[in-house]
């Protein structure tokens, strides 16, 4: 590894520390997690391991319960070795990388980054992971050579969801130690890199808790509910659905109040530095231990199946008022983030006025900070979107809306602007496209080349210079370089449709022609969240069945000559990659699966099965490795089989690249992409490899001897069982049944390969007899209208 960090140690053993730790287990990172000995525990006690090691080993027993899993695999814990600061600290010196995770409390770290130096071999990196203390203030008293190896990592939680990792580099931080240390940060981790200057609380935490407490002092101050806050802050203003109070919910109330607190004690001359004054009722709730979710309450509280919230006068609960502001109803219908902002803006009712009020204060701050805290707009606005995942960060959400506009409208409220945003304002703004490039506005120099993420390739940037090949209304054909293509779906949700299916079949013809290679991929929130259900539905209301049958026999023939084309294929399924999404993926020779991706075949759910050589991929992916000439009655190919029914059968969707792998969906000779921005980069370079190695299309598969009507029977008992149980409709088994007859071979005789031709055949025709049955119908509109699956 070119970044020489094999092995690290973690500090600390809460949420934090163990979430890290997790994610470098989940890395490969051999890692050491150590805590504190619990109190009452003397140096008489050290044969006592257990009870000496019991915060760190409590640690990993909760990152491992998580849920979310913390961990892409549980198995990775055992790359995980535990232990306590007082016995195990000289563990530290054979570790390439020291993280301090301990309480923020600049004293605790200072004493023990002075017990990290006593055992500190010369050449190991050590990083806080504080959230806001001087990196600066740590290191008093520490040796030069220590201090050059020494930044900040400031990681956000959960660690493996959240992409931002903060660095901050220290006044004698050897700049070739932050260079490595973002290489191996993004590279293995996955991390989206952003560099902050050492301010109080760093960039996103500094312009996110800002926001946070300018929308709480406006609802007091304006008159407004929680309810109504949190329906205008969130998805209409580009934040997430959590918006403001049930993100604090989530992120701890008690850890709000620290930032915000940090942020008003350390900045004595911040221009907005009252903003940052917790209201009595919150100081009030963290003293009575309603902290949020950890606490089983905050802001809100879920009370049997109903959800209440806090009264802000008495912190008693009450009913949930649904806020009734109209004018949020029409911003649901607009995708993009700047035209739901831009209409929120323009309503004048209680919506737009609150939503400009917290967005003017928020953008105008942020300027007036922005080169204090950071040394370009770019890492702000890559903090605000991977930190706290707003769509669009505050310089790229003023340029969307318009910058002039945006400037004279706060200046007529009295809102003060440094010099420098007229000087944007002049430029025509705070970024500028051209040529599938983007450039920034940088004070006193005009507009720069934004530095670009090492090793991205940007489809959009792609299109923008020209490189489309072909395109409809489904799907693009995008010139990647290097004799390989790609075709990027852009359906809503990336559904598969008619035309996706065309482009799709295209797409093999030209690259047979013209390219070396084919990747699957797109830069979309999702893959693809599978079959266009509507136009299904459609054709069924209508008895259209000829036509649903050419749709399915299409994408079969599709996918099937993607599977063989004589040139390698390669998927890069990320987020969502569900039904005819995980087709689409497991038709490629090789998948490089983002590490959060969530794939199943989950057509069960809608009343049908795989349509599209789903169960075919499935059992090859199974069965892979099990030899074609084993005599089927010394070998028994049954559990195979059944692996792949309870993936189908359940609809099991994997929580994560492990998972994929884990369910079966992925092999061995599979990759898992760790950082998302990476993807399609490395699916190109592992189809360029696969083209240059002398590529031949894969064989049919000769080893699939399935059970045929015995293995057919065993599972229809299983499911009576569960439908007995009450775990099962008489629907779910009349499914089962005829998926059961798919993945078993139809009427084989259980001694010879079944064909893949025949294994097509059998999935089409069950399709078709599930589409015509009327509680399949019920299954499918009820998903349509209610985005939820129909139990009947």
């Amino acid at each position: 590894m070119a970044t020489g960090i094999r092995k690290a140690a973690v500090l600390g053993a809460g949420v934090m520390g163990s979430g890290i730790a997790a994610h470098l287990a989940s890395c490969g990172i051999r890692t050491v997690l150590l805590d504190i000995v619990p109190p009452g525990l003397a140096d008489a006690d050290k044969d006592k391991r257990d009870k000496r090691n019991a915060f760190a080993d409590g640690g990993l027993q909760k990152a491992l319960a998580s849920r979310p899993a913390l961990f892409l695999h549980k198995s990775a814990a055992a790359m995980i070795e535990t232990g306590n600061f007082d016995d195990d600290m000289h563990r530290i010196a054979d570790c390439d990388w020291v993280i301090e995770v301990v309480k923020e409390d600049m004293a605790v770290k200072q004493h023990l980054l002075t017990q990290v130096e006593a055992h500190w071999s010369p050449g190991t990196v050590v990083s806080s992971n504080t959230s806001g203390l001087s990196i600066e203030g740590m290191l008093e008293g520490r040796s030069e050579a220590f201090k050059a190896h020494f930044l900040g990592t400031h990681f956000f939680n959960p660690v493996r969801y959240m992409h931002l990792l903060e660095i901050i580099p220290g006044p004698s931080t050897d700049p070739a130690i932050v260079s490595r240390m973002a290489d191996f940060c993004r590279r293995i981790l996955g991390k989206g890199i952003v560099y902050a200057k050492d301010t109080p609380n760093f960039i996103a935490n500094r312009i996110g808790v800002h926001a946070m407490m300018s929308t709480i002092h406006a609802m007091g101050e304006l008159g407004y509910s929680i309810e109504e806050v949190d329906a205008i802050v969130g998805t209409p203003m580009g934040r997430p659905k959590s918006a403001a109070f049930r993100t604090a919910d989530v992120v701890g109330i008690d850890t709000f109040v620290h930032v915000a607190q940090n942020c008003y004690d350390a900045l004595p001359d911040d221009p907005a530095r009252d903003t940052f004054i917790v209201p009595d009722f919150i100081k009030e709730m963290v003293a009575k231990g309603i902290l949020g979710d950890k606490s089983r309450g905050g802001f809100y509280k879920k009370v049997g199946r109903d959800i209440q919230t806090i009264d802000t006068q008495t912190l008693e609960y009450r009913e949930k008022v649904a806020a009734d502001l109209p004018a949020l109803k029409p911003l649901r219908k607009l995708e993009s983030p700047a035209e739901r902002i831009k209409a929120l803006l323009a309503d004048d009712g209680r919506a737009g006025k609150f939503a400009w009020h917290v967005l003017s204060r928020s953008l105008a701050y942020t300027a007036q900070i922005a080169f204090d805290i950071a040394d370009d707009i770019v890492n702000i606005d890559r903090a605000m979107r991977w930190g706290f995942n707003w769509d669009l960060g505050p310089f790229e959400t003023w340029d969307a809306l318009g910058v002039r506009e945006i400037a004279d409208r706060m200046k007529a409220d009295g809102i003060a602007l440094p010099a420098w945003v007229d000087q944007a304002v002049e430029a025509g703004g705070f970024y500028a496209r051209a040529e599938g490039r983007t450039r920034y506005f940088a004070p006193g120099k005009g507009l720069s080349a934004e530095p670009e993420i090492p090793g991205r390739i940007s489809l959009a940037a792609l299109k923008e210079a020209g490189k489309v090949v072909e395109r409809n209304r489904g799907a693009s054909l995008i010139d990647l370089g290097d004799g390989i293509a790609c075709i990027e779906f852009h359906t809503k949700m990336n559904t598969v449709d008619t035309d996706l299916g065309q482009m799709l079949a295209q797409a093999c013809d030209v690259v047979e022609r013209d390219f070396d290679g084919l990747v699957i991929a797109n830069e979309a929130e999702h893959f693809s969240a599978g079959a266009n259900l509507l136009m299904i539905v459609m054709n069924a209301n209508q008895k259209k069945w000829d036509a649903i049958e050419e749709i399915v026999e299409q994408f079969q023939t599709t996918i099937q000559r993607l599977k063989y084309l004589s040139k390698p294929v390669v998927s890069a399924p990320h987020g969502l990659t569900l039904g005819g999404g995980c087709e689409m993926a497991m038709a490629a020779d090789r998948m490089v699966v983002d590490k959060e991706t969530y794939m199943g075949l989950v057509e069960v759910g809608v009343g049908l099965i795989p349509g599209g050589c789903g169960t075919l991929n499935l059992l090859k992916r199974v069965f892979e490795g099990v030899p074609a000439d084993a005599d089927p009655r010394e070998f028994d190919r049954f559990p195979f089989v059944r692996r792949a029914f309870e993936a189908i059968g359940l609809a099991k969707v994997a929580t994560g690249a492990g998972e994929v792998m884990s369910l079966g969906f992925g092999t061995a000779r599979d990759e898992i992409a760790m950082n998302r921005d990476l993807r399609i980069a490395r699916a190109k370079l592992l189809c360029r490899y696969m083209a240059d190695a002398g590529y031949a299309p894969p064989r049919p598969a000769e080893n699939l001897v399935l059970p045929g009507r015995s293995g057919q029977a065993a599972v229809s008992l299983s499911v009576y069982g569960m439908m007995l149980g009450g775990f099962a409709s008489e629907h779910d088994k009349l499914i089962a049944d005829k998926l059961a007859w798919v993945l078993c071979g139809g009427d084989t005789d259980g001694r010879t390969p079944v064909a893949e031709e025949r294994i097509i055949e059998l999935e089409r025709e069950v399709f078709m007899s599930l589409v015509g049955e009327p509680k399949s119908l019920e299954r499918m509109q009820y998903m349509l209208m209610n985005n939820k699956p129909l139990r009947n």
